[in-house]
């Protein structure tokens, strides 16, 4: 299917919707979607936004930001997954309940507002990595207009450039608990850790980019083709003297560089499979 007859058939589907929630993160996908569904259903489409501990300022103000541009209603919610029993302990299937806890609010805030569906942001290519969240989503009747229009992260960033929307070449960006191991707590003042960390390398100028928490090791990824500002003796010094200021003790550098779902490369397929029928 050509880029413009899935565009077509997005808006007819959120036609069909006649009003919606969208569970809003101000990343790619979801501002993406915001941005048509306003268009197509106008004030019958609003934005709900959970803040967590999980979730950096820098992203709930570039959030608030979009949805202002567009024009959208912005409802913010809080969604304290530290609340939730178990996801502390960081377990294979974590983003099942984040997740579930996640739509769970945003579907009370549509049924305050009058509206009928819930939808997330999910796209094609989200169905190539270990997703446990999707499985709340369909738990609980959440629906993924951009997945059922066929749109992989590249249409949705091409549709974006041509629509004029900021985000098409954001960084790809996921709650701070994707920065921890399987099985190793999380708890707020680690991720306090890790988005200090992860501020301090965008303030120097690294656009994609992930600190995963090792305990008192941080292994930073960056994208492949910044990998080499690390040459830099000065700079090596001085994010290296930060990051043991905030609380690690050692800091590495992740010699693959950025990829999505680093953490899941451990995973076996039986151990997802598994997670999922245990939830």
């Amino acid at each position: 299917m050509i880029l413009s007859d899935k565009y077509s058939k997005l808006k007819e589907i959120l036609t069909g919707l006649e009003s919606v929630a969208v569970a809003f993160s101000g990343g790619v996908d979801s501002t993406f979607l915001l941005k048509v569904a306003h268009d197509v259903l106008k004030d019958k489409a609003i934005a709900v936004t959970a803040r967590s501990s999980t979730y950096p300022e820098r992203e709930f103000n570039e959030a608030t930001e979009y949805a202002k541009s567009f024009g959208a209603k912005h409802v913010v919610i809080v969604s304290e997954e530290l609340d939730i029993e178990g996801f502390s302990k960081n377990p294979v299937n974590r983003c099942y309940y984040c997740k579930h806890e996640l739509f769970t609010k945003v579907r009370t805030v549509a049924d305050e507002y009058g509206i009928k569906h819930v939808l997330d942001g999910s796209n094609l290519d989200d169905l190539l990595d270990f997703r446990p969240g999707m499985h709340a989503a369909k738990e609980l009747n959440v629906v993924s207009p951009l997945k059922e229009a066929q749109m992989t992260k590249d249409d949705i960033r091409q549709l974006s450039k041509e629509l004029g929307i900021a985000t098409w070449d954001k960084p790809a960006f996921a709650c701070l608990s994707s920065r921890f191991p399987y099985g190793h707590e999380i708890t707020a003042p680690k991720l306090k850790m890790v988005e200090l960390a992860e501020q301090f390398l965008l303030d120097l100028g690294f656009r994609q980019l992930r600190v995963r928490h090792h305990e008192n090791i941080a292994r930073i990824e960056v994208a492949k083709d910044e990998r080499v500002k690390f040459f830099d003796k000065d700079l090596m010094d001085q994010i290296g003297n930060y990051f043991k200021e905030i609380g690690f003790d050692y800091v590495t550098l992740d010699l693959l560089g950025y990829r999505t779902g680093s953490m899941n490369e451990v995973l076996s397929e039986n151990v997802k499979k598994n997670s999922l029928n245990n939830k």
